[in-house]
């Protein structure tokens, strides 16, 4: 008789023995009475050998790579559609900062807020200017001559904040008549070239653009 999942079993019909009532499905038959004479079934079965190992493990890199790829790739497209995203104005507006350079007298400094960080808006007299002009630029650590950080002789502009740890220098101070950060003793000249100190580089000069009569956007 063909048992539970293709098992057979033997004398499984009531007997002298084990008389049971015949109505009694052949899996309780089976639990109730136990025996060792339960053989498998195989033909109607077919076994397959075992795989070799070196080729699971093929198998298992070639997968885990496809879905390293294909994630990536999904990453790509999602990171494409939110860069192709245009900035609403609102955005734009924050990211802008216009300034009226009209209040600043010769020799001082303003200070303005933008994108979280201090910009220095110095008017240069004509001793700042030929002050910045004299600088020997091979001697400083990161040469730039004057005539490249600013657009206008009469405007210097760039961000206060030190490119050793992010401190903010003081102005009209330090060893070269600009400007000294007291964090670790940076000393900048009149037109924010590091001169001495720990500083590795010049102060940055921000994106900006001159319009109308003296107005200023930083971008």
């Amino acid at each position: 008789m063909i048992g539970f999942l293709g098992f057979a079993f033997e004398s499984l019909t009531p007997t002298k023995e084990n008389s049971i009532v015949l109505d009694v499905p052949t899996t309780v038959v089976a639990v109730m009475n136990p025996t060792s004479k339960i053989v498998y079934d195989e033909y109607n079965h077919e076994h397959f050998p075992l795989s070799d190992l070196s080729k699971q493990a093929f198998a298992y890199f070639v997968l885990t790579c496809g879905r390293f790829v294909y994630a990536s790739l999904i990453r790509l497209l999602i990171l494409k559609f939110v860069l192709s995203m245009p900035a609403s104005k609102e955005v734009l507006a924050l990211a802008s900062l216009e300034v009226d350079l009209s209040s600043i007298e010769l020799g001082s400094t303003m200070t303005v807020k933008w994108r979280g960080k201090p910009v220095f808006i110095r008017r240069q007299t004509e001793d700042d200017i030929k002050l910045a002009n004299s600088v020997d630029v091979r001697a400083l650590r990161d040469p730039q001559p004057n005539s490249e950080r600013v657009k206008n002789l009469e405007w210097l502009i760039f961000i206060g904040v030190c490119s050793h740890l992010g401190c903010i220098p003081l102005p009209n101070d330090g060893d070269f008549g600009g400007w000294f950060c007291p964090c670790h003793g940076s000393h900048y000249d009149i037109s924010g070239r590091i001169c001495k100190g720990p500083s590795p580089y010049n102060l940055e000069v921000p994106t900006y653009t001159f319009f109308e009569e003296n107005k200023l956007m930083i971008v």
